[in-house]
């Protein structure tokens, strides 16, 4: 059989040489078929094209397009869809040269939809919609508005939009309206399988506290819940085994005070029916008004075949506020203590935080072995701002060796009026 098939495409060959077209494109087909027969679709897919070539070469435009439907249809039974996007693409250069309004108009829609549909499984459906936008402005008006094609493409685009259940079902009843051959429908619900992901796909996005200062990591939780898509394998209407969820790409719109922390192990992968959170690390640099996150595009696939642009249109608003004043406190002898001598101590008080320490009261406590010849032991200020520092003097005498403890004890408010103390114990070593 298959040299019978071999001969016959040799004489095709012979004749398209010979320029007898008509004799030569209606063998191909022939052999074309056969080819499909023997799940060759690749030997098909060329002599479907050989077909088309000899047909457009007679002007033959509507039989030319229809072989390269043919030719597209075996490149997606061979599994090649950009390959079969080309063909459709192909068919459609040729569609202005079709005599009658009506076939013009029929094969626009036809041709344009195909494409979308293999865009929209590739996960570039902005592409065919540029296509389908493009060849509106060769089709009458009220037939595009009108064909249930074109209700299918918008079906497909709201879906994405609205993530509603409504335009899957609207596909759904409509589907025996659409008039494909065989391997468009293989591709059409395929496209469907993804309008069904975006409608039922469970996604959350929280914090994982409810207030941040600006000096910490906001941890945003992208929780994903696949088992709304078990669905899709258990009805026989959609013909696909859903396995696995694979996130390979996550992009997050920030404000311009927040930052990306680190970059996530990616690809991730969930076994349909099961749940993942996701912890995405935010790091803030300062207060705005209007700080923001999201919206966030993943970019995934659907047991590894299908693939799509999944945007989770919500946005958070982070609660961040300025970090609490924090004091740091330094001693340092002016003079070696000895017992009985008096000598200078120097007290230092630095603001080396973000916020700003308010009605600050300071107080510093010596045992009874440590006497106080000078100096307060009391100081209050009004405020103390980011990067500001206080000292002062205190003239102490030792009345007995030793090390000796004492404190400085600071009480301040912070500028939400919350209070704050700190005690910071001190040591002085005391020498005869």
């Amino acid at each position: 059989m298959v040299k019978d098939i071999e001969k016959l495409f040799s004489k095709a060959e012979k004749l398209y040489k010979a320029m007898q077209y008509k004799r030569a494109a209606k063998i191909f087909d022939t052999v074309g078929e056969a080819y499909l027969d023997l799940n060759n679709f690749e030997l098909a897919r060329d002599c479907f094209f050989d077909a088309a070539k000899c047909s457009i070469n007679e002007d033959k435009y509507l039989i030319g397009i229809e072989f390269l439907r043919k030719t597209g249809n075996a490149s997606l039974l061979n599994d090649n869809i950009d390959q079969a996007n080309e063909f459709f693409r192909e068919a459609i250069n040729y569609v202005p040269n079709l005599r009658s309004a009506s076939d013009r108009n029929q094969n626009f829609i036809l041709f344009s939809c195909l494409s979308y549909l293999c865009f929209f499984i590739k996960g570039e459906q902005e592409e065919g919609l540029k296509l389908v936008k493009k060849i509106r402005n060769y089709v009458d008006d009220d037939y595009f508005k009108e064909n249930s094609l074109i209700r299918l493409i918008t079906s497909l685009t709201m879906v994405i939009t609205e993530k509603d259940q409504k335009y899957v079902k609207r596909i759904q009843k409509d589907f025996n309206n659409y008039k494909f051959h065989e391997p468009e429908i293989i591709i059409a619900k395929k496209a469907l399988v993804i309008a069904k992901v975006y409608a039922s796909l469970l996604i959350n996005l929280k914090f994982d506290k409810d207030i941040y200062t600006t000096n910490e990591v906001i941890t945003l939780i992208l929780e994903i819940n696949t088992e709304p898509l078990l669905e899709i394998t258990k009805q026989k209407f959609y013909n696909y085994q859903t396995e696995d969820l694979i996130i390979s790409k996550i992009g997050i719109t920030l404000s311009d005070n927040l930052t990306t922390q680190k970059n996530l192990d990616l690809p991730i992968s969930i076994q349909v029916g099961q749940s993942r959170q996701i912890g995405l690390l935010i790091k803030p640099h300062f207060q705005m008004e209007k700080s923001f996150i999201g919206p966030l595009i993943l970019k995934a696939e659907l047991s590894g075949e299908l693939l799509f642009e999944y945007q989770i249109s919500q946005t958070l608003i982070p609660n961040l506020i300025s970090p609490p004043p924090a004091l740091e406190i330094t001693t340092k002898n002016l003079r070696p203590p000895l017992i009985d001598q008096t000598f200078p101590l120097e007290i230092l008080i630095e603001n080396k935080s973000e916020g700003e320490a308010l009605n600050l009261n300071i107080e510093v406590e010596f045992p009874e072995q440590i006497k106080v010849m000078r100096g307060t032991l009391k100081k209050q200020i009004y405020s103390l701002r980011s990067n500001e520092s206080i000292k002062w003097e205190i003239n102490l005498k030792p009345i007995e060796a030793g090390d000796y403890k004492f404190k400085v004890i600071s009480k301040f408010n912070d500028p939400d009026q919350n209070s704050i103390e700190d005690i910071n114990d001190f040591l002085l070593a005391i020498k005869l």
